[in-house]
C-alpha cells in the first residue's frame, strides 16, 4: 500500500476515520461508567469508501442509528464498536481491510463493504470464519449464487425490479428493447434475470450493448453510433452514475434523446440522480426511472432534517450533499446488527485456531467466530420498522414491497408505483380509480405522444422490398425491365398497389425500394420459399408479392395479417343444361309440400262447405254437385277466379286467411321455377375430387405453387399433374381435356381462381371441397416491429373502401361477366319453409269449424234431447238438419220483395230491403213455394196453370208446412215427415 504524498491529505483522512472512533468510545466509556461497567463493547467491522460521497452520508448515518438506538435502549448490555476502513474504491483494498479486521480485531460481524465486487471476496472470508456479512449496498443478483449463510443483503437485490421494468414495456406495447450495462459482474449479473422477464412479455432483444467502465468518450460515441442504427429506440441503461452520466451525454449529442426514444434506468442511477451535475440532467430530460419506494413518514422527516445538520457540522465543505437510499439502508443495517447482537447475547470474542496450522497464510490464519452461529440465528429472526419499511430477512435477503417510477423532467418527477400484487398503478393507495396506470410523462424531446419503441433506421438506407419475378398472373404481381439496361423500370400489380395503400396508412414514413427477386433476363431466381429464405437471410427487409401465409414458411419469416381470401379451390369446366324433361314443372317443390298443399286444399273446402251449404244456395244442390263445388272452390284460390260467394262471417274468415297462404305459396313457387328455367343453367362437370383420381384424369396447378403438397397428399399420380404458368395457359388445357393432354379440373388458391373464373364466366366455376390456407400476406424479417404496425393498417384498408377499389382495377374490368363467382346449386322449396304458414290456415279453419258446430248444436240440442224417438233416430233426423237450409238466414228470408209468413200466406212487402236474388235463388225458392200472381192467383212451381177460379188458392200440405217451418226443432218434433218432404 503507497503512503500519501502530501501529510496534511494524510493527516485529514486519518482525522476523520479517529474523532468519531474517540467520540463513540467516550460516549461508551461515560454510558458505562454510568451503567457501573456492565455494558459489553462488541467490535464490528466497516468496510467502506470513505471518500465518496455515497460513502461519508452512510457513514453519518451510522453513527446516528447507533447514538439513536442506544440512546432509545440504554438498558441493553452490548455496545458495538464501529472498527472502520476504507475500501479506496478497490477490490484488493476491500479485501485488505476486511482480511485486517477478522484478523487482527476479531470483529464479530462486519457491515458495508462498498460495491458488489468488493462484496464477493469479503462474502468468503465471512463464510470462512462464520462471521456474519451485512452489506447495505452490494446489490448484485451473482452473490446469491455464492450460497453463504452468513451473508445479509440489507439492499436490494437488482433482480427485483426487473418486474417493474418489463411491466412497463408491457403496458406501452413495445416489441424490442436493448440493454446497456457496463461491462462488469454488477452490470452483467441482472441481464439473464432482464431477459428472461422480457422474453416472458414476448419482448425480444434484438442487441446487447455492453460498455466497459473505461471506455473513453470515442469508444462511447461508437458503441451509441451503433444502435442508432437499429430500428429499435427502447434502451435499459444499468450502469453506476460515473458511467451512465457520459451515455446520456452523448446519446444527446447523436440524437439519441430525441422524440420516439425511449430510456429506462435502473434504480442505482434513479436513486442517486441528485448527485449529477445539472447538464448530465439536461441530457436526461424524459427519462423513466425505477427505484425502491421509501413510504414518507414522520420519523423519516425527522431523522433527514437531524441528519442534514449533524452532516454538515461534520462535512463543512460539503453543501449540495442530500440524503439517499444508502443512507437510510445502513441506518436500518446498523439497528438491525445491534439488536442481533444483544439478542444473541455476545459473552466470548475469541476466534477458534484450533485448526489454525503454523505455517498457515493470513488467510487461513484468522479462526473461526464463536460468536458467529448465535448471531446468524439473531440476524435471520430480527423484524423492525425502520426508515425504509419493513426490515425483514427472508433467506438473508431483504424483501421490497413497492417500486416508485419516476420521470426526469428538471429534476425526478413521480408518475406511478409498481407492486407484485396491482402492478402499475399511479397511487399506492386501494382507492384508486384511474383507469391509466402511470401519469402523464414528458418522453425525450419533450413528446406527451407515447413513443411506438422503434423507428426505420435513420443511416439512409430505404427498405428493400424483394418482388417476386414470374411469367403470368401478372394482374398480381408485374416486374417491367428495360431490354437494353437490364434494370427494372416498374412493378405494378393488384399486391403492389395494397402494400402501397398500408404503407399510406401507417402514421409515419417509411422509404422503400422494390428490388425484383429475378435475373436481368426476367426470369426468376428461385422459388417463393427462396424469396423468403432471402428475408430471413437479411438480404431483403420485406417480401411484397402473391405470397401466401404458409406454418414451414412462418419459420424464417413474421407474416402480417392476410389482405386476400384464403384457401385453394378446385376450378372445373361447367356444362350447359337447359334441356329440361317434361316434369320441370314437378321440381320448385319438394313432395312433401306438394301433398299438404293438396289435403290443405280439401280441408279448406271441406271447411268452406260445412260453414256455407246451409245459408248459400252456391253450395247446396245433390251430393255430387256439392262435392265438386266444394273442390272448384277451393281450388280455384291459387288463381283467385272462384265464382261462388262467401255468405257466412266465418268462412269468410277462413277463406282471408286461406288467401294469404295461397299467395305467399303460389309467389315462391313462381320465383323457384323462373329459378330453375332461367337463372340455373350451368353444372359443373366434376363435383368430387374422388371422381377425378378414380378415373386417372389429369389436374393442373401453378407452377411454383405449393398446391402440388396438397394435390401429392390428395393421392393424385404425380404423372396426372400438369403445370401451367398464366390463365392462358389453363384455359388451353381445359380445351383440349384430359385425354388430349389437357386437364379436367385445376387447382388454384381463391384469388387466382376469381380471376380465371371472372376472365372465362361462362366456362368455368370454383366447386368444393376448398383447402385451407391463411391468404396472401407480407412477409418481414423474424421479430420485426413493422408487422404489428403493417397488419393494423391492413385491417383498415380491407375494412374501408380502398380495397374494393383496388379490387375493382385490377380483377372487375377483366371479368367477362357481372359476377366471377358462378357456385351453382339447385334448392327445391321444402315443407320446413312454409309449415308456420300452413299452422295458422290449419288453426283458423278448425276454430271457425269449432265455433259453427257449437252453435249449430246449441240451436238444435232439443232434437238430441228428445227421448220418444231411438238415439240413432235422433242423430238421423239431426244430420239431416244439417244438410238442410237454414231458412232463418237472411238469404232466405226475403227473395225478390217477397215476406214469408209462418202461416204460408205471402203478401208484397212493404219494405223491400234486399234486391232480386238471382236466377238461381229464384228457381230455387219456385220449386219450393206457391206466389201470388198479379190478379190473386197462385203460382206453382211449374208454371201459371189454369186453376179453378173458385179454388182457394191453398197450396200443398207440404209446401205449407216448410214455409210453416220457422221453428225446426218445434216442428219436426211434432212431424218429423214434413223434414223428409221439404228436403
Amino acid at each position: 500500500m503507497t503512503r500519501p504524498n502530501n501529510p496534511t491529505k494524510l493527516f485529514s483522512s486519518f482525522s476523520f476515520i479517529l474523532i468519531p472512533q474517540i467520540i463513540l468510545s467516550l460516549f461508551f466509556f461515560t454510558n458505562t461508567a454510568m451503567s457501573q461497567n456492565t455494558t459489553v463493547p462488541v467490535n464490528v467491522g466497516l468496510v467502506l469508501d470513505i471518500n465518496g460521497e455515497v460513502g461519508k452520508v452512510a457513514l453519518s448515518c451510522i453513527n446516528m442509528s447507533l447514538s439513536d438506538f442506544y440512546n432509545s435502549n440504554s438498558h441493553y448490555k452490548t455496545r458495538l464498536i464501529l472498527n472502520t476502513r476504507d475500501s479506496k474504491r478497490d477490490v484488493v483494498a476491500a479485501a485488505a481491510a476486511a482480511l485486517d479486521l477478522l484478523k487482527n480485531v476479531q470483529v464479530q460481524a462486519m457491515l458495508g463493504s462498498g460495491n458488489s465486487m468488493q462484496t464477493n471476496f469479503i462474502i468468503q472470508l465471512g463464510n470462512k470464519s462464520q462471521v456474519p456479512i451485512l452489506s447495505f449496498s452490494a446489490t448484485s443478483p451473482s452473490l446469491s449464487s455464492i450460497r453463504s449463510p452468513y451473508f445479509f443483503r440489507g439492499a436490494l437485490n437488482d433482480s427485483s425490479q426487473v418486474c417493474a421494468i418489463t411491466a412497463i414495456i408491457k403496458a406501452f406495447g413495445w416489441r424490442e428493447a436493448v440493454p446497456i450495462y457496463v461491462d462488469n459482474q454488477y452490470g452483467e449479473a441482472m441481464i439473464p434475470s432482464l431477459t428472461d422477464a422480457l422474453q416472458a412479455i414476448d419482448t425480444r432483444v434484438p442487441y446487447r450493448s455492453v460498455i466497459s467502465p473505461l471506455a473513453t468518450d470515442d469508444q462511447i460515441e461508437k458503441e451509441l453510433y451503433k444502435l442508432f442504427t437499429l430500428q429499435t429506440r427502447v434502451f435499459i441503461l444499468h450502469m453506476l452514475p460515473s458511467l451512465g452520466s457520459r451515455i446520456f451525454e452523448k446519446a444527446n449529442e447523436i440524437g439519441l434523446m430525441n422524440k420516439g426514444c425511449v430510456w429506462i434506468m435502473t434504480d442505482v442511477m434513479t436513486n442517486l440522480l441528485r448527485t449529477l451535475e445539472p447538464s448530465v440532467i439536461d441530457s436526461m430530460q424524459g427519462v423513466i426511472g425505477v427505484r425502491p419506494h421509501v413510504p414518507k413518514t414522520k420519523a423519516l422527516e425527522n431523522f433527514r432534517v437531524r441528519w442534514k445538520r449533524n452532516f454538515l457540522q461534520e462535512n463543512p465543505s460539503i453543501v449540495d450533499v442530500e440524503l439517499n437510499i444508502f443512507g437510510l439502508l445502513a441506518y436500518d443495517a446498523t439497528r438491525a446488527l445491534a439488536e442481533a447482537v444483544e439478542k444473541a447475547g455476545i459473552t466470548s470474542f475469541g476466534f477458534d485456531k484450533t485448526n489454525v496450522s503454523r505455517n498457515a497464510t493470513d488467510l487461513e490464519a484468522f479462526g473461526i467466530s464463536q460468536n458467529g452461529p448465535k448471531l446468524l440465528q439473531a440476524l435471520s429472526s430480527t423484524r423492525f420498522k425502520g426508515l425504509t419499511g419493513d426490515y425483514i430477512f427472508v433467506d438473508g435477503q431483504l424483501q421490497s414491497s413497492a417500486f416508485e417510477i419516476i420521470n426526469v423532467n428538471n429534476g425526478a418527477r413521480g408518475i406511478g408505483f409498481w407492486t407484485p400484487e396491482k402492478g402499475l398503478t399511479q397511487k399506492l393507495s386501494s382507492n384508486s380509480t384511474t383507469k391509466s396506470k402511470l401519469k402523464p410523462i414528458i418522453w425525450p424531446g419533450d413528446s406527451t405522444s407515447d413513443p411506438k419503441g422503434w423507428e426505420v433506421p435513420t443511416n439512409e438506407k430505404k427498405l428493400r422490398i424483394g418482388v417476386p419475378v414470374k411469367k403470368g398472373f401478372s394482374y398480381f404481381v408485374n416486374v417491367t425491365i428495360d431490354p437494353k439496361t437490364q434494370e427494372p423500370t416498374s412493378v405494378t400489380g393488384f399486391c403492389i398497389d395494397v402494400f402501397k395503400a398500408v404503407i399510406q396508412e401507417l402514421p409515419y414514413a417509411v422509404a422503400y425500394d422494390f428490388v425484383p427477386y429475378g435475373q436481368p433476363d426476367g426470369t426468376s431466381s428461385g422459388s417463393y420459399n427462396d424469396l423468403i429464405y432471402q428475408v430471413f437471410l437479411g438480404e431483403f427487409d420485406a417480401a411484397v408479392g402473391d405470397i401466401t401465409i404458409l406454418l414451414n414458411r412462418s419459420n424464417y419469416v413474421d407474416f402480417t395479417l392476410p389482405y386476400t381470401e384464403s384457401g385453394v379451390s378446385m376450378i372445373v369446366p361447367i356444362k350447359d343444361s337447359k334441356k329440361r324433361n317434361a316434369w320441370v314443372f314437378l321440381q320448385p317443390l319438394t313432395w312433401d309440400l306438394w301433398v299438404t298443399s293438396g289435403c290443405f286444399f280439401i280441408f279448406i273446402g271441406f271447411v268452406v262447405w260445412a260453414l256455407e251449404h246451409r245459408v248459400n244456395e252456391d253450395f247446396r244442390g245433390p251430393a255430387r254437385h256439392q262435392v265438386g263445388t266444394s273442390f272448384w272452390f277451393s281450388f280455384s284460390t291459387m288463381v283467385f277466379s272462384q265464382r261462388e260467394r262467401v255468405i257466412s262471417n266465418l268462412a269468410r274468415f277462413v277463406v282471408i286467411v286461406w288467401y294469404f297462404v295461397v299467395l305467399v305459396l303460389t309467389q315462391s313457387y313462381t320465383a323457384s321455377l323462373t329459378s330453375l328455367l332461367t337463372v340455373q343453367q350451368l353444372q359443373p362437370t366434376i363435383t368430387d375430387v374422388k371422381m377425378l383420381i378414380k378415373r386417372g384424369d389429369n389436374v393442373g396447378y401453378q407452377k411454383g405453387s405449393f398446391v402440388l403438397g396438397i394435390l401429392k397428399q390428395l393421392g393424385f399420380d404425380e404423372r396426372k399433374l400438369v403445370v401451367y404458368n398464366s390463365p392462358e395457359e389453363c384455359h388451353e388445357l381445359f380445351q383440349k381435356g384430359s385425354a388430349n393432354g389437357g386437364i379436367a379440373a385445376a387447382f388454384e388458391e381463391i384469388p387466382y381462381g376469381k380471376l380465371l373464373v371472372g376472365q372465362h364466366c361462362y366456362k368455368y366455376t370454383m366447386v368444393e371441397p376448398t383447402f385451407k390456407t391463411a391468404g396472401f400476406g407480407f412477409a418481414f424479417p423474424l421479430h420485426s416491429p413493422l408487422v404489428h404496425d403493417v397488419s393494423k393498417a391492413i385491417l383498415s384498408v380491407t375494412e374501408g373502401d380502398k380495397m374494393k377499389e383496388i379490387e375493382d382495377a385490377w380483377f372487375k374490368k377483366h371479368s367477362s361477366c357481372p359476377d366471377a363467382s358462378t357456385v351453382v346449386s339447385s334448392r327445391s322449396l321444402g315443407l320446413n319453409s312454409f309449415w308456420g304458414l300452413f299452422l295458422i290456415a290449419g288453426i283458423a279453419a278448425i276454430l271457425a269449424l269449432i265455433i259453427f258446430l257449437a252453435v249449430f248444436v246449441g240451436q238444435h240440442r232439443n232434437v238430441l234431447r228428445n227421448s220418444e224417438s231411438s238415439l240413432l233416430s235422433r242423430i238421423r233426423i239431426f244430420l239431416r238438419i244439417f244438410v238442410s237450409k237454414d231458412l232463418s238466414a237472411h238469404t232466405f228470408k226475403d227473395k225478390g220483395g217477397i215476406q214469408v209468413h209462418s202461416m204460408g200466406a205471402t203478401e208484397a212487402s212493404p219494405d223491400s230491403r234486399y234486391p232480386a236474388s238471382p236466377s238461381s235463388y229464384s228457381q230455387h225458392a219456385v220449386s219450393h213455394f206457391g206466389f201470388y200472381g198479379e190478379q190473386g192467383t197462385p203460382r206453382t212451381e211449374y208454371g201459371n196453370s189454369n186453376h179453378n177460379p173458385n179454388s182457394q188458392a191453398q197450396a200443398p200440405p207440404e209446401i205449407v208446412s216448410a214455409v210453416e217451418l220457422t221453428n225446426p226443432d218445434q216442428e219436426i218434433a211434432r212431424s218429423p215427415q214434413v223434414v223428409r218432404e221439404n228436403n
